[in-house]
């Protein structure tokens, strides 16, 4: 795919790293040194992001619309948590095993994906992650079933860092982890292959006649979505050593997309920054009131649909704007 020197230029500035980028990943590093008792918290935090992120490779960048996404995830933690309780309990063997046993599935299911609208997606995925979850519930000799996975042994990072009960290791291990793919995943997307692959979600016939091919490229990016929700689960799964029919429940493929709606689809760090928004809004909330956090966490995605993203940048950069402005004047 050829480009013209502007647009290999607007390329390279939008690829370009902004100190602004460097913030973000040294606070995320320091909450933890701040916050020690929320390490935790923080860890869910930063595998819901990688889950984010993973979905928003399809949807932000390839159109493709999924409710079934918990089926990589799922997949990655039994993958995963199966090693651990067999005695193979490296965490970075755990990742790769579980990275490729997921991104296998995607590309087998992603030729299902390639004909039909939306809706058809929809139900394909759907459909996937459901017969996924009677699988794991009838195979209960394997993955434990309703009861889960009984006795994961999960060895030290790198052989040096064990998991400890107050989970600052699960958060440097889940944080180092969301922030190599985070940067695989940005040098992909502003690549010439994120290029043809947003020319593909534009106008799927119009980026085939200037011979772009749109199959090839939803199924690669659908195929490495499901190797990054695969790593995702298996960080669950490492990080709690706990594996359950709940990593294939349809209310995970839902949560992350609420989550990605709230961050903003189409940026990569809209999943990171949508699951801040969620974790901690489904923390706070239910700590206040237990039965109606849910409640409360849809009316804000209501009004984040109301107002819309664009709207609140607006605003927020008119504040900036303006407090900048004062600032130069005093």
């Amino acid at each position: 795919m050829s480009m013209t020197p502007s647009a290999h230029q607007t390329m390279l500035d939008q690829a370009r790293w902004r100190w602004s980028e460097s913030l973000f990943w040294l606070l995320s590093l320091a909450v933890l040194f701040v916050f020690p008792s929320k390490a935790l918290l923080f860890s869910q935090i930063a595998i819901m992001g990688l889950f984010a992120l993973s979905l928003d490779l399809i949807l932000g960048y390839g159109g493709i619309v999924s409710l079934g996404h918990a089926a990589f995830f799922g997949l990655g933690a039994y993958a995963a948590g199966l090693m651990a309780k067999h005695g193979l309990g490296d965490p970075l063997l755990g990742l790769a095993v579980a990275a490729c046993v997921a991104a296998i599935i995607g590309w087998l299911t992603s030729f299902l994906l390639l004909r039909g609208s939306d809706l058809t997606r929809l139900m394909v995925t759907l459909g996937i992650a459901l017969m996924l979850f009677e699988l794991a519930n009838r195979m209960a000799s394997i993955t434990g079933g309703a009861d889960g996975l009984q006795g994961m042994m999960v060895g030290p990072v790198l052989g040096l860092f064990s998991f400890d009960l107050f989970g600052k290791t699960a958060y440097l291990y889940a944080l180092s982890v969301l922030f190599v793919l985070f940067l695989l995943a940005r040098k992909i997307v502003h690549s010439t292959f994120g290029l043809s692959l947003r020319a593909v979600k534009g106008n799927a016939l119009r980026a085939g006649a200037i011979g772009i091919s749109a199959s090839s490229r939803l199924v690669a990016i659908y195929t490495l979505s499901a190797a990054f929700a695969g790593i995702a689960g298996a960080l669950s799964a490492q990080t709690t050593q706990l594996v359950s029919l709940d990593v294939l429940d349809f209310h995970r493929s839902a949560d992350v997309m609420l989550v990605l709606v709230i961050g903003g689809v189409g940026w990569l760090y809209g999943g990171i920054i949508g699951a801040i928004m969620f974790t901690l809004m489904q923390d706070w909330l239910a700590g206040i009131t237990p039965q109606y956090w849910e409640f409360w966490i849809g009316l804000v995605l209501v009004c984040l649909v109301l107002v819309g993203h664009d709207r609140i940048k607006i605003a927020i950069q008119s504040i900036g704007t303006r407090l900048s402005g004062k600032g130069g004047a005093a």
